[in-house]
């Protein structure tokens, strides 16, 4: 095996977070459903930055304080006491441009959270809308890259995997892969490609069921379908901002 290849690791789920080095490497937070797709959404429309908090008190406190957009979700809805929820549509260019998005999500920006306290390089968040720009960028880079599935609960889930696969089939040539955990996730994908959100519905995917149930195929449909915004957001100094 090419050892002067950068190593690419799979985390599956917050829980399996710990297992990695992160101290050395670039970090992809993926929260596809919607996290990092609204993330991705809000910059690509302009806002000045994203600041993930990870409760909903700390995001309206932060909110007051810098006039910011307060939004988040628990469990799929708009989360109590916030005005704005966690859906890619509701963050146009007319309404965000220029302004700050301070977000609360049930999974994506606790993982955060994590890989910033155990000494992540860099992170970086990804979904389908910034595909390109994660892919262009961790090639760029050459550097060891671990791939942060935000899952649901800590329990494993199809769309965040099926992104980290869509990664590694895009790059896997510029690293060294010996993580049955990215074989996985390049196999499901390969299955799922020509048609994801097909993919999650046939094989009853509780993501989908969850979001379809309160009436969010559109989000769904966003969130699954590749480079709609794509910008490639990066952590800086509590915020994420759009690297230039």
């Amino acid at each position: 095996m090419n050892q002067t290849k950068p190593t690419l690791y799979t985390s599956l789920s917050p829980a399996l977070l710990h297992l990695y080095d992160l101290s050395n490497s670039i970090v992809v937070i993926i929260d596809v459903l919607r996290a990092t797709s609204t993330i991705a959404t809000a910059l690509y429309n302009g806002a000045k930055s994203v600041i993930p908090v990870d409760s909903v008190s700390r995001c309206i406190e932060i909110g007051k304080q810098i006039q910011g957009i307060t939004a988040g979700e628990r469990d799929g809805k708009i989360a109590e006491g916030l005005i704005y929820g966690n859906s890619p549509f509701e963050y146009p260019k007319e309404f965000v441009e220029g302004k700050t998005l301070v977000l609360t999500t049930t999974n994506g920006t606790r993982l955060l959270q994590m890989a910033l306290d155990k000494g992540a390089t860099e992170i970086i968040t990804g979904s389908f809308p910034n595909l390109t720009a994660v892919c262009d960028h961790l090639t760029e880079m050459k550097q060891n890259v671990i791939l942060g599935c935000a899952a649901w609960k800590d329990r494993v889930n199809m769309e965040d995997m099926l992104f980290a696969g869509a990664v590694i089939s895009t790059i896997r040539s510029q690293f060294s892969i010996n993580c049955d955990s990215s074989r996985l996730a390049e196999t499901i994908y390969k299955k799922a490609q020509k048609d994801l959100f097909g993919f999650m519905k046939k094989n009853d995917a509780s993501h989908y069921h969850r979001l379809m149930g309160f009436g969010l195929e559109k989000d769904i449909r966003y969130c699954l379908a590749a480079d709609g915004a794509n910008v490639l957001p990066v952590y800086d100094n509590g915020k994420l901002v759009v690297k230039q």
